[in-house]
């Protein structure tokens, strides 16, 4: 499984952004989708994720509110809608894939969001 993250960039204080997650992979149906961030000297943290029917989705306490993930499985891709953004969520933001299993087995390169103030 490959995973391509794009869509970062920088964007004001309450702007908007968008990540997208491109999944080359057959079944990607099957899989349990995610992002997670990593700030500058900090650890990686979770961030959402969403079940592999888009039924159940979960978020961190951090972005409740503000954040939305979605997905397509006709286009293999998982979206990020992040909206009222903040400085704080200044991270690369990775898209991860699991299957059958707790652990996130595949990780995408990331791409990096900067939120100025």
């Amino acid at each position: 499984v490959q995973l391509q993250a794009s869509g970062g960039g920088l964007v004001q204080a309450g702007g908007s952004l968008r990540l997208s997650c491109a999944a080359s992979v057959r079944t990607f149906s099957r899989y349990v989708m995610g992002w997670f961030r990593q700030a500058p000297g900090k650890e990686r943290e979770f961030v959402a994720s969403i079940s592999w029917n888009g039924a159940t989705t979960n978020y961190a306490d951090s972005v409740k509110g503000r954040f939305a993930i979605s997905r397509d499985n006709a286009k293999n891709t998982m979206y990020l809608q992040m909206n009222s953004l903040k400085p704080e969520d200044t991270a690369v933001y990775y898209c991860a894939a699991k299957i059958l299993t707790t652990e996130w087995n595949y990780w995408g390169q990331g791409t990096q969001v900067t939120v100025s103030s």
